[in-house]
Formats: C-alpha cells, structure tokens, sequence
C-alpha cells in the first residue's frame, strides 16, 4: 500500500539534477565494499531514480517514503522483482553514505515491495503491443495545430517503424538523419546490442496517409525546428509552458508518458518497438527482415518480443482441416 496519502507531500526539487548526482557519484565511490560491477550498478539505478525525481519534480536525497514507492510503481509496470529490488538497494545505499534513513528499512516500503513481489512474481511484464488501426486512431487524434502535437506524431510513428529502443529514440540528433527523395536514413551512433559504435542505420519509408507517413511527419518536425532556429542538437525536445520550444532533450520517462496519454495507459515507450514485431510478422514478414530494421542479433528474439497471443487471430486450430 501507498503510505498515508495524509502525509505532507514530497517538496519539490531545490537544487540541480547535477548537484545529486554528483553526490551520489561521490558516495558510491567511498563505498569500498562489491565488485567493480556492483558499484557501477547501484549508480546507475541511482541516475534513473534522479531522473524520475527531475520528471515528477520531487527531492530524490532525503526521498520522502512516499517519493520511494511512486518510483517503485513506476518500475513494477515492465520490470522484473529482482531489478525493482535493486534500484531499492541503491536508493537505499546512497541514503545510507549520505547519512539518512535507509528507505529500505522503512515499513510501508517493504509492505509495497512485498505486495508488487507477489502480484508480478519473477516474469516480466511485456509491454503490451498496439494494432495498427489503434495506432492510426491515436495518430489522427493528435493536435498538429500545437507545435507538441507535430513532435508527438513524428515521435510516435519513427519510434514505431524505426522499432526503436527508448533510449535510441531519445538520443537521436537531428544530424543523425539522411533525408532523402523517397526515405529518410537513420544512423545510430550506439545501440543496446551495438556497444562498440559500429556504423548501424535504420530506414524509414513514405506511405500514401499523409496524417500517418513517417517521412512527412518527420520533415514537418525538422521544418518547425528549423523556423526556431534549430539546425542541430537533440531531435526530439521539450516544451516550455506556453508550448515555447526548449533545448533540452526529451528523456525517456517524458516518452513513457507521452505514449501513454496518446495510446493509453496500459503501454509503453517499448510497445511501439513490441508493435512493430509483432505487426510486421502478422503482415508475412521474415525474420531477417524484421531484424534487419530492430537490430536485433538472433531470430530467438524476435520470436520472444514477438507478441502473437491473439488466440483467435495467431492460432493453427483453425488450419486443421476438419
């Protein structure tokens, strides 16, 4: 359970992103004790809990208990017990060097990780794949007359046919696509299974639905980026109140829930990479085609990110010939 909603709310965040992770930093580092691994671990799901404090403007060092369990509900919607545990184990840990209260100890904490342990148990929840007519509906539904409304559809349909991982999406720059005549070409500095920088490029193709062609979306965005005096720099960015265009890069949380308020809440960034698989593999495409767009290195992934389990539609009950 949540704790007393009666409690004062967390305070907003008063000091710089960077100045907690600098902390933090400097904390993990006077811990001598683990592995070289473990150290780099817990500062990493350390640097996600400061990023989801900075999206929900909450103080990540002292974390009120109530801050804790939203991150940890956060997490229980696509990642395993044992990852929630961990990043519990880093919140807890810089606490602890920092000199407070070890959210790992507190009472109401424990009950929520109990209750999420036993809900999701040790399998992953995928995220769920979208149909293609689910995402056209969204896609038309989009306000293209706000300047967020051409990001978002030029987010949501590159983050789709590009398959693209969450991170890969966030991290484009604007110099990192080729437009060309009849596609646009995007080149992928680093990826998930491309940890070494080898070249990797993903295509991008026109469709006759101007409302859903990814390459016009696209240079709709590229032109009122430009009209802003934008020619380089993050791809996709944030808005100011008052819809004023800034230059901060869009981060990945921002992506989860912009794919929830124009999908629905049940998805997530990863589904319109799920939903790319698992459309395409409907649609008659091989593996080696599906992996030519999603990087990925074995058709062993594709067939476990695929998400055929319509069982009226994906079923060879109906090919028996009775």
């Amino acid at each position: 359970m949540l704790p007393d909603q009666t409690q004062p709310q967390s305070p907003v965040i008063h000091r710089h992103l960077h100045d907690y992770a600098e902390e933090g930093a400097r904390y993990f580092s006077r811990a001598e004790q683990g592995a070289v691994n473990t150290k780099e671990a817990y500062s990493g799901n350390w640097k996600r809990f400061l990023h989801w404090c900075q999206e929900c403007d909450l103080v990540p060092l002292p974390a009120a208990s109530q801050t804790v369990a939203g991150f940890l509900i956060h997490l229980a919607r696509d990642k395993k017990v044992s990852t929630i545990k961990q990043h519990l184990a880093a919140i807890s840990k810089a606490h602890d060097l920092a000199g407070h209260p070890s959210p790992g100890e507190d009472k109401k904490i424990k009950k929520l990780l109990e209750g999420i342990s036993k809900e999701n148990g040790v399998r992953v929840k995928q995220a769920p794949a979208f149909t293609l007519d689910h995402l056209k509906r969204a896609i038309h539904a989009i306000d293209l007359s706000r300047p967020a409304g051409v990001r978002d559809r030029a987010l949501l349909l590159l983050g789709f046919v590009g398959a693209f991982r969450r991170q890969e999406l966030t991290s484009l720059n604007m110099e990192d696509l080729q437009v060309e005549e009849g596609h646009i070409i995007v080149h992928l500095a680093r990826s998930k299974t491309n940890q070494q920088g080898e070249a990797e490029e993903k295509a991008v193709f026109f469709y006759p639905d101007r409302r859903t062609c990814p390459v016009r979306a696209l240079k709709d965005w590229l032109q009122l980026l430009q009209e802003h005096g934008y020619t380089s720099g993050p791809l996709f960015r944030s808005f100011y109140k008052g819809q004023r265009l800034s230059n901060r890069r869009l981060t990945p949380i921002r992506l989860n829930i912009l794919v929830q308020m124009h999908l629905g809440e049940k998805y997530s960034a990863h589904s319109l990479r799920a939903s790319f698989v698992t459309i395409s593999k409907l649609n008659g495409a091989d593996d080696s085609e599906v992996m030519n767009q999603t990087k990925h290195k074995t058709s062993a992934m594709i067939r476990r990110y695929t998400r055929l389990d319509n069982v009226l539609q994906h079923n060879s009950a109906k090919k028996l010939g009775l």
